[in-house]
Order: structure tokens, then sequence, then C-alpha cells
């Protein structure tokens, strides 16, 4: 069965933020599915989330919202497993847009996630995502 794969003891990080303001536009925003709240990187030429699992999880789905005017035109997701190096997994381009996309990801196992937005909408390179989904199931 499909379902979320971050929990609490997934280990995120991020690429930056804006004004180094965690409490306003920290990264705990993209996984706590308030409306109201994102996360929002600083300037630079590309920006990324990584994420490590407790346990090897089978990804099948991505979802993402950003804020419109601050997206990603291509973005990357790699992925290892055991403490391999990332190899890539899948390109995906998202819209410019304020609505919840959602990408199928090939199914694959990993313990670790990175996604980078690169070619971003915003002049200066930001990005800000309100919701950020791992989908899939929990490798057995």
């Amino acid at each position: 069965m499909t379902q979320s794969l971050v929990c609490p003891d997934t280990v995120s990080r991020v690429s930056s933020v804006l004004n180094r303001n965690s409490r306003q536009f920290g990264k705990k925003h993209l996984f706590d599915q308030d409306e109201e709240t994102c996360w929002n990187s600083d300037q630079g030429p590309s920006q990324w989330v990584s994420l490590e699992f407790p346990q090897c999880v089978q990804i099948t789905q991505l979802q993402v919202q950003f804020q419109g005017g601050f997206s990603s035109r291509h973005s990357c997701l790699e992925g290892s497993r055991g403490g391999e190096a990332l190899s890539k997994i899948v390109d995906f381009y998202p819209e410019d847009t304020n609505a919840l996309q959602t990408f199928s990801i090939p199914t694959v196992e990993v313990d670790r996630l990175k996604l980078t937005f690169e070619d971003t909408t915003d002049f200066f390179g930001r990005v800000v995502i309100y919701h950020l989904r791992v989908l899939g199931e929990k490798a057995g």
C-alpha cells in the first residue's frame, strides 16, 4: 500500500534557508502538512533537499507543491542504499504553478534520496516549497 515514507526518524537536510531563518522558512515546513508554512531557500545556482530514511524504502511517487515564481524547470532525483554513492534515478520537469504536482518514479529501493532543483524560475535561484511528499512502501 502506498504511504508517505517520511517519518519522525527521517533525517532531512536542505541546501539553504532564506536569511538563515529556520523558524519561519526551515526544512521542517516541507513535511508539516500546513498550508501556511513553507521551506524557502536562499539564493544560489541550485537548491536541494536530502532525506535519509531509517530503513530501506521503495519509492513510487513524488509530490511537490511550489510557490509559483519560485519553482524549478528541471529537477533531478538521486538515491542510494547501504552507504553507496548517490546515483540518478530520474529527471523530472515541474511546472511553474502553485498546484500540488505528482511525479511517478520508477520503483527503486533506497535509504537515501536527494532532490536537486535546477533551472529555477526565480532570477536569484530561490525555491519555495509548501509540501514535499515521498510515497511508496517500506521495504520488507
